[in-house]
């Protein structure tokens, strides 16, 4: 059937869309949809557009007027104010009456006769006169005997330009002949946790006191985590750990008496992904452990890793699920050159894939019953795509505040895809960009184009299987400068502790790997060093909760700075009431000085004004002014400056001001 060809308004280039609308757009509550169009017609007649939305939770569309940004560009926006899915879509339609009003005002400026036109404008109100609410249709009465009865051109304009006139007649616009674009787009709605978030990752059986430790010895280290300002606490595979090809210290093939073995080696004669490893204690252990968490106002993410040790129950129960060698034995896990003799994949491409996924489904349903909320997943680039898609999609409609983190150090258009499936939160390149240029590139790449809409990146400078040679070489100063610059680049950042805050930086020769890796040996950390990052670390974190500026990622602004090794950059709530500048020496070694340019007037700050910058690190204060500004940075005190910009000074205290 043709459609009516009647509707002249032509809608194109809605953004933001992923795919065509294949993946929703992602937000948390409270922030904005900001959406643009191409929406033009035939002629001269004037246009109106509108931004449709809905949600899961509302009864009908709501509808924003777009406004015209020239070259026929429209844009609106709504909030988002309930952690459900969200749709949106434009329509557009000839607004007769505008278009009658524009007409007849260039007409009379003309000088050319306009009776006629007086005429066409009061049949066009007459007919909202049927539609309007009885007060509403008075008015228009009122307006159509005053056109009736004007003789005088210019007074009958007025009339006919009147502001509340247009208004009323907006109220009753014929949308019969609109344009309704063919597309609606979803977005899809996470609680404020994926926006911002500190990670604190930690082995539990690195907590005992010389011995194996327990759930109940990790609970000790709570207060300690919380009391650093972190959000999370995310534990390393829990459950029983294979005794088939066992690893030894530093990834060897042969295993000792006493060696624990790797945590991701998951499954045993004792359980699988459903069981704890009975020395860390009993499930009901663990379920007091996240209750104790929660108390201090920490959430426990869970690591799930979707592969299984020689030993586990699902080897025995379900060997179709597993690939099999020509001699058949299961095939092991390999990443060429490297190989994981203790671990055997799933096979994602099994005839029994269907009773595969809903088992690997039941996983994670059989720990949200637990209280867990977060997931971090291991290398989900090596499983299934649309299993992913399936499984999010169905525990996010079950169980709309949890969040997945995908661990996926892999090609970009991986990690891209599995973040447009649902993915609330992703591991980055973060923990190999070190350069002024890389790291701006990077950055621009995440928050200015495409990526912005569906990829919310969470910075590690470490984690348990990477340590960067650039930790490796840098010593102290390393750790301090790539600590602020993940927490402050962006608005989700983790570590992985103790060891970071210990400045440990022993690797394998010739790799990005931790010499004597607590994975797979237990761990015991003297805490207590009087060089720990600790404080420097709880500082920056309080730091994180103090200023909402930098509690998003999408808000940075990269500055000028006239040495290429010092980083610049602002960050500024979109009411201005919140402003912090950072600078960075990224050189661990030398002391760097230079000029940075501040450009004063986007900061409501005239060239010649004076205005406070308050160190929130070393809480020393500096009075600027103007643009250009010099700083120094010795890289042994702290090569970093996370400033709060104050615009204006009280005089009759030094340093006493106010925003």
């Amino acid at each position: 059937m043709k459609s009516d060809g009647r509707k002249r308004v032509i809608i194109e280039n809605i953004w933001p869309q992923i795919n065509e609308g294949t993946f929703p757009i992602k937000r948390v509550t409270g922030e904005e949809v900001v959406v643009e169009a191409d929406v033009f017609a035939d002629g001269h007649d004037e246009i109106a557009a509108v931004l449709a939305y809905t949600s899961d939770r509302l009864d009908d569309w709501r509808e924003v007027p777009m406004q015209p940004l020239g070259n026929d560009r429209w844009q609106a926006r709504f909030c988002i104010e309930e952690m459900c899915r969200y749709y949106y879509t434009v329509w557009g339609w000839i607004d007769h009456f505008k278009s009658w009003q524009t007409a007849l005002i260039k007409k009379s400026e003309a000088g050319r006769d306009i009776s006629m036109d007086i005429q066409t404008g009061i049949t066009l109100i007459r007919e909202a006169v049927g539609k309007a609410s009885k007060s509403d249709a008075a008015f228009l009465k009122e307006i159509v005997d005053s056109l009736t009865k004007e003789k005088e051109a210019p007074a009958a304009v007025s009339i006919a330009a009147d502001r509340e006139l247009s208004a009323v007649m907006n109220r009753y616009v014929d949308k019969s002949l609109a344009t309704r674009y063919h597309k609606e787009f979803a977005v899809s709605v996470d609680r404020d946790r994926a926006r911002f978030s500190s990670w604190y990752e930690l082995f539990p059986r690195s907590c005992g006191h010389g011995d194996h430790g327990t759930f109940a010895d990790f609970e000790e280290m709570l207060p300690v985590i919380a009391n650093m300002g972190f959000d999370i606490v995310y534990l390393p595979p829990i459950h029983p750990i294979g005794k088939t090809n066992r690893k030894g210290k530093n990834n060897a093939t042969t295993c000792h008496p006493g060696d624990p073995g790797s945590p991701w080696a998951i499954g045993s004669d004792e359980g699988g992904h459903k069981a704890v490893h009975p020395a860390l204690g009993t499930l009901y252990d663990f379920k007091h452990f996240v209750n104790k968490a929660h108390e201090l106002g920490l959430e426990v993410a869970l690591d799930i890793a979707f592969q299984c040790s020689p030993d586990h129950p699902y080897v025995r129960e379900h060997p179709e699920w597993f690939k099999k060698r020509p001699d058949g034995t299961i095939q092991h896990a390999e990443n060429p050159p490297k190989i994981y003799e203790d671990i055997v994949p799933f096979d994602f491409e099994c005839g029994n894939w269907e009773a595969l996924w809903h088992e690997l489904r039941s996983v994670i349903e059989f720990w949200l019953d637990t209280g867990v909320r977060i997931f971090r997943i291991d290398n989900p680039h090596t499983k299934s795509f649309p299993f992913w898609e399936w499984l999010i999609s169905a525990m996010r409609q079950e169980h709309p505040d949890v969040l997945f983190l995908a661990e996926a150090f892999t090609r970009p258009k991986i990690m891209q895809r599995l973040a447009k499936l649902g993915f609330s939160q992703s591991y980055t390149y973060f923990t190999w960009r070190n350069t002024k240029y890389e790291l701006t590139q990077y950055m621009m790449e995440l928050t200015q184009g495409p990526m912005r809409e569906y990829f919310r990146p969470n910075f590690w400078p470490n984690t348990p299987d990477i340590l960067p040679e650039f930790l490796q070489y840098g010593g102290r100063p390393a750790f301090i400068l790539r600590l602020a610059l993940a927490a402050t680049l962006s608005s989700n950042y983790g570590i992985y502790g103790p060891a970071y805050e210990l400045c440990i930086n022993s690797a394998m020769p010739e790799k990005e790997e931790y010499a004597d890796s607590e994975k797979y040996e237990i761990k015991q950390w003297d805490r207590e060093r009087p060089d720990s990052l600790t404080d420097l670390i709880t500082r920056i974190n309080r730091i994180r909760k103090e200023n909402p500026a930098l509690q998003t990622t999408l808000n940075i602004r990269f500055h000028h700075t006239d040495n290429d090794v010092l980083l610049f950059f602002s960050k500024r709530t979109s009411d201005g009431s919140n402003t912090i500048l950072v600078i960075v020496n990224l050189d661990p070694f030398h002391t760097q000085s230079g000029w940075i340019t501040l450009p004063v007037h986007e900061f409501d700050i005239t060239a010649g004004e004076t205005y406070l910058v308050h160190d929130l690190i070393a809480d020393d204060k500096y009075v600027w002014q103007g643009e250009r500004n010099y700083v120094e940075l010795n890289p042994a005190i702290l090569p970093v400056h996370i400033f709060r910009l104050h615009r204006r000074l009280r005089k009759e205290t030094d340093f006493d001001y106010y925003m």
